[in-house]
């Protein structure tokens, strides 16, 4: 008979590990020290944990089991040991943003704090890009994260380090944050679990771009969960969520329950594949079997998208999200540029020249929506409203919706043309294709501000994680974990990968 060892539960989802340490049979010291002995013993092959605090992590585990053991009172969270991404502010441990030098100040980001109240214990904190500002994960002053399931493509980003850390045992659970995918895409790359949640109802930290003095929040940015169990999606956004500390005197969040609470009872519809964004046939080839393990449930499965053009929808997150990172542009690189691309139409897709190079419709959003007027801003988010409507009438339908995370498996390492991903293609045996299309379904559903959970469903033939991305309406961020939760029990769930386990 196999007795369950403190050693196992570092792969074990942070559910099971607080019900150990809440029976006795483990203390939070002692997993602590089997973390920071995988971070030492097994890092130096993902290079996802850049900065670790052994002793404060101690530190903090001994106060928490000598909590439990006095019998006082103890957080939902109390002695899990877990790290924070590096965009994250962490009293105690340095926040770089993924710079050459410390910018953060030595406090909680909100979400931390929350967390920190609730009893966890901070071992370190995790590899981002610079800023936050791409969907790989590498920087020059910390290197590149290598996917653990093959060290030669990507973790995905910007979230890339928090989950190859979760994903290879090195923390039980992770604080992301999602402006284009940066949970989302790494959790599928990693095959582990992520949820961006509702927009506004996680306070979001400021996110600096190239100045630490900026502490406004962002459109379309939520911070969420990246974890190894839906359940543990759901616990940990229930204690990151809650109104802004200036408005909680007056405001008080209480999630709905999940519309359904067995698989066979949601009213589900899927959208896999789209002309304007192709879904590979090895991430649609899984998502497909998924789909149908789904049905062979008896739930009610329909093939069946919201009234949505999805290459509009994407040009108009585009506009939308070069808008709301443009604090961080330098205005005199894309003046020059701006009269003569401003007498187009920058949804439309044909190119046009200005001088010296041929600017494509991505470029063309890329520097409107950084120096879009307000009046343009309204027009522009008056789409998004509309788009809005359109999934409010999904929802009166449906239950959740199916789409893929990403159209492809992780790509190889591309460090070309810096954080200008609109520049880099992917390039496969047969095929190349832009590198922002894995940006598509995340920065469609993003911008609408709903919820999203992405949960693994298994590898394609070459042996790489696919996500499946579950939508659900806006504010009841709990119906698309459940279902995350429910889908588990039918496709197998989180796995570690080979050589890690």
């Amino acid at each position: 008979m196999h007795t369950t060892t403190t050693t196992d539960l570092a792969l074990a989802s942070a559910t099971d590990q607080l019900a150990a340490l809440e029976r006795g049979a483990t203390g939070s010291r002692d997993l602590v020290e089997v973390y920071l002995d995988r971070i030492e013993r097994l890092d130096g092959r993902v290079n996802a944990v850049i900065a670790c605090d052994p002793a404060g992590a101690r530190a903090a585990a001994d106060a928490s089991d000598r909590a439990r053991a006095a019998g006082e009172p103890v957080g939902p969270l109390q002695g899990l040991p877990m790290t924070i991404k590096d965009n994250q502010l962490t009293r105690g441990l340095p926040t770089t943003y993924g710079t050459r030098r410390q910018r953060g100040p030595d406090v909680d980001d909100e979400p931390v704090a929350r967390l920190r109240a609730a009893g966890a214990v901070f071992l370190g904190k995790t590899n981002t890009p610079p800023f936050a500002q791409d969907i790989q994960t590498y920087n020059r002053t910390f290197g590149t994260t290598a996917n653990p399931w093959d060290a030669t493509r990507t973790s995905g980003g910007s979230s890339g380090g928090a989950a190859a850390a979760v994903a290879v045992g090195m923390s039980a659970l992770e604080l992301g944050n999602d402006l284009g995918g940066s949970i989302r895409l790494p959790s599928a790359y990693c095959g582990v679990y992520g949820h961006k949640s509702s927009w506004g109802l996680v306070p979001e930290p400021a996110h600096p771009q190239a100045n630490p003095r900026y502490r406004a929040s962002m459109d379309i940015a939520v911070t969420g969960p990246i974890a190894r169990s839906a359940e543990d999606l759901d616990l940990m956004l229930r204690i990151i969520a809650g109104a802004n500390p200036d408005a909680a005197h007056a405001v008080h969040l209480e999630l709905p329950e999940p519309r359904a609470r067995r698989i066979e009872d949601f009213r589900v519809g899927v959208w896999l594949d789209d002309p304007s964004c192709p879904t590979e046939p090895e991430v649609l080839e899984r998502l497909e079997g998924a789909v149908d393990a789904i049905r062979a449930t008896g739930a009610k499965v329909t093939m069946a998208r919201p009234d949505i053009d999805l290459k509009r929808a994407f040009a108009t997150y585009q506009q939308l999200l070069y808008a709301a990172v443009s604090n961080g542009i330098p205005t005199r690189f894309v003046l020059p540029l701006v009269v003569p691309l401003a007498l187009h139409d920058p949804v439309g897709t044909a190119s046009i020249m200005v001088p010296l190079m041929a600017v494509s419709a991505q470029v063309r959003r890329a520097i409107l929506g950084g120096n879009m007027s307000h009046r343009r801003w309204i027009r522009v988010n008056e789409a998004r409203e509309e788009l809005r409507r359109a999934w409010q009438r999904y929802f009166e339908e449906y239950d959740v919706l199916l789409t893929p995370a990403s159209p492809v498996v992780a790509p190889r390492h591309n460090h070309r043309w810096g954080s200008m991903i609109i520049f880099r293609t992917i390039e496969g045996g047969r095929w190349r294709r832009r590198y922002v299309d894995q940006m598509v379904w995340a920065g469609v559903i993003g911008m609408a501000y709903l919820p999203a959970t992405v949960a693994p469903v298994g590898l394609s033939a070459d042996g790489l994680p696919v996500g499946l991305q579950i939508v659900g309406p806006y504010l009841e961020d709990r119906t698309p974990m459940e279902f995350a939760r429910c889908l588990g029990d039918v496709t197998g769930g989180y796995v570690p990968p080979p050589d890690f386990e």
